[in-house]
């Protein structure tokens, strides 16, 4: 990645980033302030380090950013373009999570593994994605582009596109016509 093209991902990072906060006040305020970024473009270097195989030091970084900002990123993990983590403590990303483009967490999410064996052990998630906080996905497990997983959900099986899973296990059913992703997120019935 070169220099042009790391300042672009980072502008279309941060234009993600005032997309989906309605709190955000501005591009310098979400550059400097918002640790769930922070990660993810340190996850970015991390992720080049490991699958150039420096994978001793791609670990060590990884767990400095853990430790700064709250949020673990695996530097294995393969996640998608204009990755959103919104507020982010207690995020942990496991080795083998694959995201498509346009994913939002929120706080406390867990993309974790269930086995030890080997292999693919932790979610994928399709494009568009948002998963709400404190949410654990957990597993092999593929969620469909475009669905939505309730706080505190506890996800265990596989979901098709435009899914609303909610429960512990979780169950999906499928998203209305117009259906707001964000209302969806904090509707007392789509929580724990």
């Amino acid at each position: 990645m070169g220099l042009r093209s790391a300042w672009l991902t980072i502008r279309e990072d941060v234009a993600a980033a005032r997309l989906r906060d309605p709190a955000a006040r501005g591009d310098l305020e979400i550059a400097l302030l918002y640790p769930g970024l922070h990660a993810v473009w340190a996850y970015r270097i991390h992720h080049r380090l490991w699958v150039r195989g420096a994978k001793f030091l791609a670990r060590s970084l990884s767990q400095v950013t853990r430790w700064l900002t709250g949020i673990e990123i695996h530097p294995g993990a393969r996640l998608g373009r204009r990755f959103f983590i919104d507020h982010g403590m207690g995020v942990v990303i496991g080795e083998t999570v694959e995201t498509g483009d346009d994913v939002m967490l929120y706080h406390g999410v867990t993309l974790g593994g269930r086995q030890r064996e080997g292999g693919k052990r932790h979610p994928t998630l399709g494009d568009r994605v948002v998963v709400g906080a404190g949410a654990k996905i957990l597993g092999p497990v593929v969620i469909g582009g475009d669905s939505a997983v309730g706080a505190n959900a506890v996800v265990t099986r596989d979901a098709p596109a435009n899914s609303v899973l909610v429960g512990i296990p979780a169950k999906a059913r499928a998203r209305r016509p117009g259906e707001d992703t964000r209302a969806l997120l904090t509707a007392p019935e789509y929580s724990i």
